[in-house]
């Protein structure tokens, strides 16, 4: 199956995310506070179209056999805090849109974080990493990191995850065609960096939108 095309796709969406991080980085230096062993976006919990999912696995593969160890004793952490997460949500009963609200505020750490508080796939990072220290759009309403210097109330560019997510989206389903899969609405599903570092992705055997359960296993609002 080719698909090196597709893969080219992702990289054009990573240089946009980093462009225009820069563009905003330069234009409002003094709001933008990214720097070394700052780990406040490694808290954040949130998903990977396939994509974006096989992409990480491919790198996270190629490192050092005691590094990849240490990240997935990491990973069972993580699998448990996002167990209890899961849980709370069932039990509150929560809308789709509080369910995601309450995902967006929690804070587990990524199995990829090390002990020196160091991204161990920071090059291959996702693209949500990316542009986590600038205002981005996200479901209609504009976030920002609160380790930042951007104010409430003032207008700043905004870039629009909504929209890098959608593409994301449409190339993991052109994965799924290319596969031959006829469940296309599986391509909407989201992998935890956890599942993903844990567990052997392949095309064929990705999970479907109807019997996904896995509390690793998140949905996306993409259409």
């Amino acid at each position: 199956m080719k698909v090196n095309h597709l893969y080219k796709c992702y990289d054009y969406l990573v240089e946009a995310a980093d462009r225009a991080f820069q563009k905003i980085e330069e234009e409002y230096g003094e709001c933008v506070k990214c720097e070394i062993h700052c780990t406040d976006c490694c808290h954040a919990v949130f998903g990977l179209f396939l994509i974006e999912a096989l992409h990480l696995q491919k790198h996270f593969h190629r490192l050092a056999d005691e590094e990849r160890k240490a990240a997935l004793l990491r990973a069972e952490q993580f699998d448990q805090q996002l167990q209890a997460l899961q849980e709370k949500i069932e039990k509150a009963n929560h809308s789709p849109e509080g369910a995601d609200s309450l995902l967006g505020s929690e804070r587990i750490r990524c199995p990829l974080l090390n002990d020196e508080m160091e991204c161990i796939l920071y090059p291959y990072r996702p693209i949500t990493c990316r542009v986590y220290g600038i205002p981005s759009s996200i479901q209609g309403r504009a976030r920002v990191c609160g380790q930042s210097g951007f104010q409430a109330g003032r207008p700043y560019p905004t870039f629009k995850l909504d929209e890098i997510n959608r593409e994301l989206y449409l190339l993991s389903r052109k994965l799924f065609q290319e596969a031959g899969r006829s469940d296309l609405d599986s391509a909407s599903l989201l992998l935890s960096i956890s599942e993903v570092i844990r567990t052997p992705l392949d095309i064929h055997t990705f999970p479907r939108a109807s019997d996904a359960s896995s509390p690793t296993v998140l949905r996306s609002n993409a259409p």
